[in-house]
């Protein structure tokens, strides 16, 4: 039997998302939903589904003092992610503008643990970006601890662990990073068993890359913020950059910049809009 809900459309530098206000947990979604809403020909269409619940109705083993809301985020084939950086930043936008979260600054629990994020700026009008920060935590990095294989390549790649997986590469001089195929996924050796979020990334300037992203569960999307991170932690260690000043990474839909507070957190800054609300079947 088909159920009534209501979506809000939302993106972060062109990483899409499908957000159900779910507060009491009502909704029980299996990843044929979470497919459906994503499908971009017979659905809504994203590249995944973020179900914003309150902790204690989540489902999940939220400690006795974690944050009000949980973000329930699923990839666009239905499977469950730790983290998303971009989602995250969307999921803060809802709260705020439904009203409910007042303060500009709060956390969100995350299953790669809590978040928390600060509202910098608010839209001049409707449909325009949100400025969010949010603290991503700690980062965890292996350098050339596997390689990618790409237009007949094979080159060392850095794991950078967000709360979810990165192999993050840098691209030889000669090639450009805007004819690279990744209609298909980039092999990795050796493969992780729960795979990985790839990045390819060319330099720009001072602190300053461009990259693309084969997303687990999803392909290739226009963003990802858990990748831009890995991108500046992999970049700042590479250029032996221990300054902790911020790194502008470009993405296809827009820019993400990076920074670190004074304990290491890695910081990630930039737009959220919130686009449509419908209501759809499930």
């Amino acid at each position: 039997m088909s159920e009534r809900i209501d979506f809000i459309k939302g993106h972060g530098t062109e990483n899409d998302f499908v957000v159900l206000d779910d507060p009491e947990g009502l909704l029980t979604l299996d990843e044929a939903d979470v497919a459906a809403l994503a499908d971009r020909r017979a659905g809504i269409g994203g590249d995944g589904v973020i179900r914003a619940v309150r902790s204690r109705s989540a489902g999940v083993d939220a400690p006795v003092d974690a944050p009000e809301w949980f973000m329930d985020y699923r990839n666009a084939d239905g499977s469950i992610a730790e983290m998303c950086g971009n989602g995250v930043r969307v999921l803060a936008a809802h709260l705020q503008r439904a009203g409910r979260v007042a303060e500009d600054r709060f956390e969100i629990l995350t299953r790669a643990g809590v978040r928390t994020v600060e509202i910098l700026e608010r839209p001049v009008s409707p449909g325009r970006p949100w400025s969010v920060r949010v603290g991503m935590g700690a980062s965890r990095s292996t350098a050339e601890a596997r390689t990618v294989e790409i237009a007949g390549q094979r080159l060392a790649a850095t794991d950078v662990d967000m709360g979810n997986p990165h192999a993050v590469a840098f691209l030889p001089a000669g090639f450009t990073l805007e004819e690279l195929d990744l209609t298909r996924r980039p092999a990795l050796d050796p493969d992780p068993v729960d795979g990985a979020n790839i990045e390819l990334v060319s330099e720009r300037g001072p602190r300053h890359v461009a990259m693309r992203v084969h997303e687990r569960g999803v392909g290739e999307t226009r963003s990802c913020g858990t990748g831009v991170a890995a991108v500046a932690v992999a970049s700042a260690l590479r250029a032996g950059d221990g300054s902790r000043e911020p790194w502008a990474v470009d993405v296809p839909g827009g820019r993400l910049q990076v920074g670190w507070s004074a304990d290491g957190e890695v910081l990630l800054t930039g737009p959220a809009q919130l686009v449509a609300d419908g209501t759809t079947l499930v």
